[in-house]
């Protein structure tokens, strides 16, 4: 209790994984860009989206995820880290004049109240210092996430999140690599069967194509209807962690989850409105490049 707070970078082993993964997810889109014609360069217009994309999303939420889970349960690190919710809304609302319907804000309503039992002051053991900055470094992340949300919808990348995304995971990793070097020293990972197998998924799998999907439909849908759905990885954590992981279910945890499951419900069923009803600056990209 109380005790001083140090990232245990050796626990996670980003040298070993963050790097990795990020360049086994960039080599897979290279190879799936090839067998659909050949790697297209990313244009001028692309440039910023890469930048912040890549650092953002792909490396410092990454990061501070990882980091953040050698002192929390997974379901709550789940929870935490995509509580994009939270920044997104009002951020829309105030910044970008997103109209929402009064339905679908009784949605996001009620996934910010599930949010809210599930994070709440009492479930925090202030007095242990590793604990309470493993959580703002998990808000710290949702809030790199949201500002990568904002940045993809209302102002328009010229090529699609397929084609960046290689892209945006090389230049992770060439923030990784000098990081991990420097907490770590050089590369010795144990060419082990799991360390294989993990690398595998969560680089093609978990960062690359996962990242691209999220990254396009954030052009599609407005931000606050993506951020709520959003909330349907942390209630689906939480489950794994209560069937896999042996954390217990409690009464905050029951709560919360339904409360988020019902807000994005609600948000799935709100009617249907006219293009114009969620306004989008005008892209100054406005040469037709790839198709999403």
């Amino acid at each position: 209790m109380g005790r001083t707070y140090q990232l245990n970078w050796a626990a996670i082993s980003p040298g070993r994984s963050k790097p990795s993964t990020a360049s086994t997810g960039a080599a897979c889109i290279f190879a799936v860009q090839m067998f659909r014609g050949g790697i297209r360069l990313p244009k001028r217009d692309d440039l910023p989206f890469i930048a912040t994309i890549g650092i953002l999303q792909m490396m410092v939420f990454t990061v501070l995820g990882a980091v953040a889970m050698t002192h929390l349960p997974a379901g709550r690190s789940a929870i935490l880290s995509y509580t994009t919710l939270l920044w997104v809304t009002p951020a829309s609302i105030f910044f970008f004049h997103e109209r929402v319907p009064a339905l679908r804000i009784g949605g996001i309503a009620l996934a910010a109240l599930g949010v809210a039992i599930l994070v709440n002051p009492f479930a925090i053991d202030w007095t242990d210092a590793g604990v309470v900055n493993a959580n703002v470094m998990l808000l710290a992340a949702s809030l790199c996430w949201a500002g990568c949300i904002l940045h993809l919808r209302y102002f328009k990348a010229a090529s699609s999140a397929i084609a960046l995304a290689p892209w945006q995971l090389l230049v992770a990793t060439g923030l990784l690599v000098p990081i991990a070097f420097i907490f770590e020293g050089p590369f010795t990972g144990d060419g082990s069967t799991t360390f294989i197998a993990t690398t595998l998924f969560i680089g093609p799998v978990a960062t690359a194509f996962c990242f691209a999907a999220v990254n396009a439909a954030s052009t599609w849908l407005p931000a606050t209807t993506m951020s709520t759905a959003m909330l349907g990885v942390p209630v689906t954590g939480v489950a794994l962690s209560l069937a896999l992981l042996g954390e217990s279910m409690t009464l905050p945890l029951a709560a919360g989850s339904i409360a988020i499951l019902a807000g994005i419900a609600v948000n799935a069923i709100s009617p249907r409105h006219k293009p114009n009803s969620y306004p989008i600056k005008p892209s100054q990209n406005s040469t037709e490049g790839d198709t999403q």
